[in-house]
């Protein structure tokens, strides 16, 4: 018993206070700047439907970590749905597989106008390391139109939101030139 004692008391304190932990300014700079570009092109917020194709997990994992308490994209307007017909962009991860196929197509299908479809990650833009393999009908444009690519294996999510900016703001100038020529 003594010797728990003297551990714990020896042990020097490992906590981290709460207000040590900065933001990175890049990072709400760009979910600003997304925030500010949804208001316009999709009336307040992106919703978001991933669709794992096949991959290896590394992709998604970055997705995921869109949403944890560090990035927390929520606040930005940037929300993952779980149904394709409420969504605004589609993101592929992974190398197509036979058994996938399928579904990709009715995802696509069931979107509604316009759609946005984003290939993530190496392996969705053009098979990664899974090309050419008898499982793999190789990247998502094979199977349906992808209009924009997120290179990385796995992109960090910091590069996944800067891309998502880009989009936004190619659809926005888009939009934006579709009204002008209606008008």
């Amino acid at each position: 018993m003594l010797k728990l004692l003297f551990k714990i008391f020896s042990t020097k304190n490992n906590v981290i206070p709460a207000d040590a932990f900065a933001y990175d300014e890049e990072m709400v700079a760009l979910g600003e700047a997304i925030r500010e570009k949804t208001k316009k092109l999709f009336r307040g917020s992106l919703a978001i439907r991933m669709v794992d194709a096949g991959s290896d997990n590394a992709a998604e994992q970055e997705l995921v970590a869109l949403g944890n308490a560090f990035y927390d994209v929520e606040r930005f307007g940037v929300h993952f749905v779980a149904s394709p017909k409420h969504a605004d962009m589609l993101m592929v991860t992974g190398p197509v597989t036979r058994n996938m196929r399928a579904a990709l197509k009715k995802a696509y299908d069931v979107m509604p106008e316009p759609k946005i479809v984003v290939a993530v990650g190496d392996d969705a833009i053009d098979g990664g390391v899974f090309k050419g393999s008898y499982a793999v009908t190789d990247c998502a444009a094979d199977t349906i139109p992808v209009d924009y690519h997120i290179p990385g294996d796995p992109p960090s999510p910091t590069t996944i939101l800067s891309h998502v900016l880009k989009i936004v703001e190619a659809n926005n100038d888009s939009a934006l030139h579709k009204t002008k020529k209606a008008s």
